[in-house]
């Protein structure tokens, strides 16, 4: 219990002196130690470091989850240790909602089936940005924040360490001005050499601390291109779904409404029907067949033609057609006989002259 006592005693008259000092610098009534330029350079470095690092950490937390609610959430789960629940993306809801609907209008109509297969396309892009987030949020954020909450805390610590160091050794200078028996002057001297080397220790520990911010920033580097490739395989990724996605559109009147795409972007189709022989449909009526082809043929100029059957494009090289609409014709010079050059738009290819009705 004595001990105690003396202890609580020393510390008193430590944080006493240490408050007499700091009030007295912040008045001007007392010489202050200046730490070393390198030091205070190394100081401002790991303060913006940590600045930065908070606010690239949490501007990546907005990027990743740009729900603020669902952030409180995940965080106060992570305060509670438990795991978050899994939950639907906004990417897997619609995709669900398209299957619903595409089952519900029917598998066996266009509208239908390409619900269905879009849905399919956003279940699979919602499943990659899961991916994604996963993965920058091991690999990216994870050190961010062990750096926040772990390197730049003990740098603080010693940094306060530091600050009652000088504190003391400003202090025990103070002292020893002011000492004018010889056995006082003798003690504040001795003082002044222990709080000198205490500080000179102090701020040797808390440099080499300082100096391993070099360190972080490497380590940060490297969290940093970890980042880069998963956005870029992320983005790839996504980018290939949607493609595929496009050409498996291609079979389906719907796209003939975008006339912004050319049409080897939307005709080519990994999962087009193949065309059906010209021999298996009605022929074109015979005075339709020559007189007005033939004109054609020889004033290379263009003409409009009505679709009279539905023509799925079997290479990126044709156009697919719908029955009943209105395309311009061309005759090309070495083309097959038996094929004319359609236009609709901006999508152009070949279409077979069995499927047409040459208009006046």
């Amino acid at each position: 219990m004595e001990f105690n006592v003396r202890r609580l005693a020393a510390d008193a008259g430590t944080f006493l002196s240490r408050a007499v000092q700091f009030t007295e610098e912040k008045f001007g009534q007392a010489e202050k130690t200046e730490l070393d330029a390198h030091l205070e350079t190394l100081l401002s470095r790991a303060e913006f470091t940590k600045h930065w690092t908070e606010k690239i950490m949490k501007q990546t937390e907005v990027l990743l989850q740009p729900n603020p609610n669902v952030r409180m959430e995940e965080f106060l789960y992570e305060m509670l240790d438990k795991k978050v629940p899994t939950r639907a993306n906004n990417h897997e809801l619609l995709g669900e909602c398209m299957i619903d609907s595409g089952h519900e209008f029917g598998p066996g109509t266009a509208y239908g089936s390409a619900l269905i297969k879009c849905g399919e396309t956003e279940k699979l892009l919602g499943s990659a940005e899961k991916e994604f987030i996963q993965s920058s949020a091991i690999n990216f954020l994870t050190p961010f924040r062990n750096f926040i909450e772990g390197d730049f805390k003990t740098i603080l610590k010693e940094r306060k360490l530091l600050q009652n160091k000088r504190l003391d050794l400003d202090a025990a200078k103070n002292r020893m001005k002011k000492a004018r028996v010889a056995d006082a002057r003798s003690a504040a001297e001795t003082e002044l050499r222990i709080a000198q080397s205490e500080f000179d220790r102090q701020a040797e520990i808390t440099r080499l601390l300082l100096e391993g911010i070099s360190s972080t920033h490497a380590h940060h580097l490297r969290c940093l291109n970890d980042f880069v490739d998963a956005q870029a395989s992320y983005y790839a990724q996504c980018y290939q779904y949607m493609v595929n996605l496009q050409k498996q559109l291609g079979s389906f009147p719907s796209t003939f409404s975008n006339n912004n795409q050319p049409a080897s972007s939307s005709s080519a189709s990994i999962l087009v029907p193949t065309a059906q022989p010209a021999a298996s449909l009605p022929a074109p009526p015979p005075s339709q067949a020559s007189p007005a082809l033939n004109e054609l043929r020889s004033t290379s100029g263009t003409r409009k033609a009505r679709v009279l059957y539905d023509y799925d494009a079997a290479s990126s090289s044709e156009l697919s057609l719908l029955a009943d609409e209105v395309i311009t014709v061309s005759s090309v010079p070495g083309m097959d006989s038996d094929w004319l050059m359609g236009q609709r738009g901006n999508q152009k290819g070949k279409v077979p002259i069995t499927y047409l009705e040459l208009l006046n």
